[in-house]
């Protein structure tokens, strides 16, 4: 019985190992640019200086890409299925990435536009990835770990992330800044993962979710019992039916969702600034720029980059508190958590910015203050991933029917792309006008993200997918979109059961985290 229990667990598991590796690609790609940017050979081949916006819009159009993707790709999640939609983001996103390997490759005249080409597909693609692979993954996770499940597969977008930059960085120290492969090299190594994920496609199941909504009962006991066995998937299939029912002829738009008299608005309105706030932390300013804000520090070239690989590597190790707490506490809890501890390293990172760049005026010795600061700014980054960076991505898979989930994380891809977009674009400029000021802007920031949060966000936890559209009954019903006047703050909190069953009782804290363990 433990060996079919393991085998049964192994299936589920094969899908957070695909999901996780999927995104690793958007973590891949912050990585990549940020050392690219400074190769001479590159900005060479593109005919652009290193003070020129250009290199900001190069790395800022990708974002322009996702938020087109995700459109296309959740249409397409929706119409044909949760893993044909999944093989073409796949496909794309290697595509974009063959294009921008070759750009300048034996010419120069319209390296440039081959570059933004490669970047915008590879958008596109990447796009899909964060639009599907969150829906994918969270209709095949069980209610009470499906935090745990898009944490992990976050905590490999990081890994990503450092291999990316670790790519870099040893190609950049050993052929040099003027080198064309310390530039090339990390472009087209990013291959492995839409290969790699291509290769063993055929062994993951359909979502029996999306099965059903076809009204393919077959094909949804079929794959039941390929990822949970007989007797459980047969349990499943009657309850997914059963929502089923309750959802048929509900067909949702995208025009509906931004109706302000649909129910649909409230839970994308939730979506939209759950993205807009995250973009408001500061961190894309932070994974891009990584290297810039250490030499504001006062360090030179070479070891503010591998500070940043330091920081990445922090990053990575700091993630598993994610997972082991997103469930265990809850998503109100990370975020205000996040909110709070990025708010006071940004106040901290101005204090020390500021000292460093006046050190000498002031005789403060320069180690003094950029030693705390980068403290502060491993630890802005550590409050990052285990508040803000998986648990914005969960949220919009578990606040809307599956009639609207494909188009509810498209609208998170998207105002995700715009507002990544408008801070990649705009973060050299303000570093440039604004220097340490900026971290105080951050600061300011992060105070919104967090009390809006507070007072918005339910908790979506521990319920189910129908459970938490309650929530959104009861708002309309009570004509407040306040947490705390909802069924009396009720979504305030996880709903986690007594030990004899009963609900209302919170399970202690500790015994949550075993769990996740």
């Amino acid at each position: 019985m433990e060996k079919l229990k393991s085998y049964f667990v192994d299936k589920k598991q094969q899908v957070v190992v695909f999901s996780s590796t999927a995104i690793a690609l958007y973590g891949y790609d912050q990585g990549m640019m940020s050392l690219i940017n400074t190769n001479q050979d590159y900005l060479k081949t593109m005919g652009i200086a290193e003070e020129d916006p250009q290199v900001g819009v190069i790395v800022s159009v990708y974002y322009l890409g996702c938020a087109v993707g995700a459109v296309i790709f959740s249409y397409l999640a929706d119409k044909y299925g949760r893993k044909p939609a999944l093989f073409g983001c796949l496909a794309t996103a290697s595509l974009g990435n063959l294009i921008m390997f070759v750009s300048g490759l034996g010419y120069s005249q319209g390296a440039l536009i081959v570059m933004y080409l490669g970047r915008i597909v590879m958008g596109l693609g990447v796009g899909g990835v964060d639009s599907v692979v969150p829906v994918y993954s969270s209709e095949l996770a069980s209610d009470d770990s499906r935090g745990k499940a898009l944490a992990q597969e976050f905590q490999s977008n990081i890994f990503g992330l450092n291999m990316a930059f670790a790519i870099n960085l040893a190609l950049t120290v050993s052929l040099g800044k003027t080198n064309e492969w310390a530039w090339r090299i990390p472009i087209i190594a990013m291959q492995i993962y839409p290969i790699g994920l291509l290769a063993i496609f055929e062994r993951l199941p359909e979502s029996p979710r999306w099965f059903i909504f076809h009204e393919r009962h077959d094909d949804a006991a079929a794959s039941l019992k390929y990822i949970m066995g007989e007797e459980e998937g047969k349990k499943k299939l009657d309850e997914l039916q059963e929502n089923a029912k309750q959802e048929s002829g509900k067909s949702i738009g995208y025009s509906d969702m931004f109706n302000p008299k649909h129910p649909m608005f409230h839970p994308t309105l939730i979506t939209i600034m759950g993205q807009v706030n995250q973009a408001l932390t500061g961190y894309g300013a932070v994974s891009v720029y990584g290297p810039q804000i250490f030499e504001l520090l006062g360090y030179d070239v070479q070891l503010s980059e591998f500070l940043t690989q330091g920081n990445f590597i922090s990053y990575f190790i700091l993630m598993t508190f994610a997972w082991l707490l997103v469930d265990a506490v809850g998503r109100r809890t990370v975020l205000l958590g996040g909110s709070g501890a990025l708010v006071a390293c940004f106040l901290l990172l101005t204090l020390f910015g500021g000292l460093a760049q006046k050190s000498g005026e002031l005789g403060i010795p320069r180690q003094a203050v950029a030693i705390p600061g980068i403290v502060s700014l491993f630890l802005a980054t550590g409050a990052f991933g285990i508040g803000w960076l998986a648990t914005i991505w969960l949220i919009p898979t578990e606040i809307f029917p599956t009639t609207a989930r494909a188009q509810g994380t498209a609208v998170s891809v998207i105002i995700w792309g715009l507002a990544n977009f408008a801070v990649t674009l705009l973060t050299p400029i303000l570093f440039n006008n604004l220097a340490y000021w900026l971290f105080l802007v951050f600061a300011i920031t992060n105070t919104f993200a967090g009390v809006w949060t507070y007072f918005y966000q339910p908790e979506t936890g521990g319920r189910t997918f129908e459970e938490n559209q309650e929530f959104f009954d009861e708002a309309r019903k009570e004509g407040s979109w306040r947490v705390g006047k909802v069924r009396e703050g009720e979504f305030r909190k996880l709903p986690y059961p007594k030990p004899d069953g009963e609900e209302g009782e919170t399970q202690p804290l500790l015994a949550r985290v075993r769990d996740q363990m």
